[in-house]
């Protein structure tokens, strides 16, 4: 369980200081990420005409989906080197940097080389901002506060400030002037996070400046070899073609199943790690599973939802036409007005909240709800012919489903951390976001405007199953989770 060592001052609306700034940063961080995601599919698939690079859109959807889910893959490397080399504060410096490059090179390098370059280093540095950002909130906060959980809604309102007007300027830009104008933007927006982060840095907690298990020469040796010999098969598999733009997808999602397995073994037989830890770990295992199962649905909002927003939705407004990127801005719209409210709720609620199980059990069965909606909206057949008001309708009910599991999410894979593992098991959330959203991207291959009834129904079922089963199992998973709410 993640602790803080030191008892900080209640600045910021009776919260530790150092949440503004973690919240500032992920803010514009969000932003630039957001803000260039929401205009990538549409960089990929429009022609080349009309400035983009021509891809179909199945495998443009997929290259999105991977591209998401290698950001939150990332996140394991980021949180090894928080906890092995650097400590969460520092690393999260560097990321904030390499992400900065990624959308610099997006700008200003043209074609596939550009996508390749910017998208990488994006995802590197996302995913080591993530894994530190979080356990750096964490660490705000002493052991058995009932302030974390409304601390969490607030890091969570800041990030969906961000993405909030991201798609909006980026989109705009792109509309009038062009797919490299906004992502420039982008990187401006970034280059505003590092600075205030920067700025901000004495006013987080000692404990984030400290390695929590440093790591030898040898065993740095070690990691190293292992690293170069991955980076190489890699680059073979690619040029050998085994790894292609259509598999892409199938290929990170194949890698993060392989990767959460792993983490979950270590984190299980370490003898670092003491038997209510590891009860602790084996009671995040269903929870992980029902979190993969929500954002599997939540993430085609950026591959099968763009895509319907582009081609099924009315988007004709007074003779304008709304930019279908503007639809990224209605889910953290909601979210920024939801979250005080749900934190409200959760802190007034103290000890009689439902508990954290109950929490992603309806998470999950909100997202079956907006599918099961998104499957009755497609007996309207037709390109543009869905009033916009019903894809709203959709994603505010995304934004409850997010409200219940999401932040909740993040606070409960601090408060089940191993001493020794803390920004690994943060890892873990969102290794199950990581695989969700290769899936989200996956998934599209098999959307098909004439059986979206099939499609969304299907999805739909699946979801509301899963939050049931996990509504059965909450008892068992109480037990152990050893006190943890």
């Amino acid at each position: 369980m993640t602790t803080s060592t030191e008892v900080k001052p209640k600045g910021f609306f009776g919260h530790p200081r150092g949440l503004a700034n973690l919240a500032g940063t992920e803010m514009w961080e969000r932003f630039s990420y957001y803000g260039m995601q929401a205009i990538l599919l549409y960089y990929l698939y429009f022609t080349v005409e009309e400035g983009g690079l021509g891809i179909d859109k199945p495998t443009a959807a997929g290259v999105v989906g991977a591209y998401g889910g290698s950001v939150y893959l990332a996140t394991i490397a980021g949180s090894w080197v928080a906890d092995r080399l650097f400590g969460p504060e520092r690393t999260l410096f560097y990321s904030a940097v390499l992400i900065l490059i990624g959308h610099v090179a997006l700008a200003v390098l043209p074609g596939v080389a550009g996508v390749a370059v910017g998208l990488l280093c994006v995802a590197l540095g996302s995913g080591g901002l993530k894994a530190t950002a979080t356990t750096l909130v964490g660490a705000l906060y002493e052991s058995g506060d009932e302030r974390r959980d409304a601390g969490f809604s607030i890091f969570y309102m800041g990030i969906n400030l961000g993405a909030l007007v991201g798609p909006l300027l980026t989109g705009l830009l792109q509309e009038n002037v062009g797919f490299h104008y906004g992502f420039g933007l982008a990187a401006v927006g970034m280059a505003f996070g590092l600075v205030q982060y920067t700025l901000g840095r004495r006013n987080l907690p000692e404990s984030g400046r400290v390695v929590p298990n440093p790591m030898d020469r040898a065993a740095l040796t070690r990691a190293l070899v292992f690293i170069v010999l991955g980076v190489a098969a890699v680059v073979v598999l690619v040029v050998t073609g085994v790894i292609a733009p259509s598999n892409l997808a199938t290929v990170v999602t194949w890698v993060i199943v392989v990767v959460a397995v792993v983490l979950f073994a270590v984190l299980l037989s370490s003898k670092r790690v003491d038997r209510v830890e590891r009860q602790r770990v084996w009671a995040f295992v269903p929870m992980f599973l029902v979190s993969f199962g929500f954002w599997a649905l939540f993430q085609q909002q950026f591959t099968v939802l763009a895509i319907y927003a582009e081609s099924r939705v009315d988007l004709d407004l007074w003779g304008w036409s709304v930019p279908p990127s503007w639809f990224n801005s209605v889910e953290p719209l909601f979210v920024v007005l939801l979250a005080p409210v749900f934190a409200a709720v959760w802190t007034r609620l103290g000890e009689r909240q439902p508990s954290t199980p109950v929490k992603f059990a309806m998470g999950v069965g909100a997202m079956g709800v907006a599918f099961l909606v998104m499957a009755a909206l497609g007996f309207t057949r037709g390109e543009h012919v869905v009033s916009p008001l019903l894809l709203v309708l959709v994603l505010v009910i995304f934004v409850l489903g997010e409200m219940c599991l999401s932040p909740v999410g993040l606070s409960l894979s601090t408060k089940l951390a191993p001493r020794a593992y803390t920004a690994q098991m943060v890892a873990l959330f969102y290794l199950s976001l990581a695989m969700g959203t290769s899936v989200a991207g996956a998934l599209a291959e098999y959307y098909d405007p004439d059986s979206e009834p099939a499609y969304f129904g299907i999805l739909g079922a699946v979801a509301i199953a899963l939050g049931l089963i996990m509504a059965v199992l909450t008892p068992a998973v109480r037990r152990l989770m050893n006190g943890v709410r």
